[in-house]
């Protein structure tokens, strides 16, 4: 790798670093947010859309982010590009089905969790040497497998809004995790 290619690279780490931070942050203030309105949260309501809503959208916003963010113009974003469009289509979805059936927007959860959870691992194993993946490749394993679940719970007329604050919140532990080892590998290569 070039002096130039290894710059670039820390670089890409940093940025990455900083948006796996943002996106821990934000993650804990909206699975607060649910869980503190949890009794709210197993009947529509306007509140309840907002969140849903917002959740996605920002996901999809991290995800253009990153897209940006990548110097390798060279490689394929179509898992990152596939990630944005299901995460603002699944959006629009929630803010449909959550005002009329919790189980309905249940099971839209379910399909994003699954589509988005794909395109995740995929973009983590691409990613790997940027370091901090490896949590992200579990996330995005356990985004699929949880995603199947809130779509069953969703078509069987079963389950409640603050099961995805958990998932939600797995997914910020996930976020920490990789942003941390990013601090630490990002420390070594400027020792």
């Amino acid at each position: 790798m070039t002096i130039t290619g290894n710059t670039s690279a820390i670089a890409y780490g940093r940025k990455l670093r900083t948006l796996y931070f943002v996106r821990f942050a934000f993650a804990i203030v909206w699975v607060g947010i649910m869980f503190a309105t949890a009794a709210r949260a197993n009947e529509p309501n306007a509140l309840l859309t907002v969140l849903l809503i917002v959740y996605p959208a920002f996901d999809a916003g991290a995800v253009l982010w990153q897209l940006r963010a990548d110097p390798d113009s060279q490689r394929s974003k179509a898992a990152e590009w596939t990630g944005v469009v299901v995460s603002f289509a699944v959006a629009i979805a929630l803010g449909i089905t959550s005002s009329m059936s919790i189980s309905a927007a249940l099971a839209v959860w379910g399909v994003w969790a699954v589509m988005s959870g794909i395109p995740q691992l995929i973009t983590a194993i691409r990613n790997r040497r940027s370091g901090g993946q490896v949590a992200q490749m579990l996330s995005g394993g356990i985004s699929v497998l949880a995603g199947a679940a809130f779509l069953f719970q969703g078509l069987k007329g079963n389950g409640v809004m603050t099961g995805a604050a958990g998932y939600a919140a797995l997914g910020a532990i996930f976020f920490l995790i990789s942003a941390i080892r990013l601090s630490v590998k990002l420390r070594k290569e400027h020792a």
